[in-house]
């Protein structure tokens, strides 16, 4: 579950990064980047734990 969560982050940062060089998908980019974000911060915390 885990890889799967730092999969999916990794796939909305890079997302993020081709939109916010195009400017062309306005504030939805940043609610992904917001939860990209929100995955790795779980995948450090979940790390940790363990």
């Amino acid at each position: 579950m885990g890889n799967i969560l730092y999969a999916f982050a990794v796939v909305l940062i890079i997302l993020w990064a081709i939109g916010f060089l195009s400017y062309n998908a306005g504030g939805l980019i940043h609610v992904l980047l917001v939860i990209a974000l929100v995955a790795i911060i779980l995948r450090v915390i979940q790390g940790r734990k363990l």
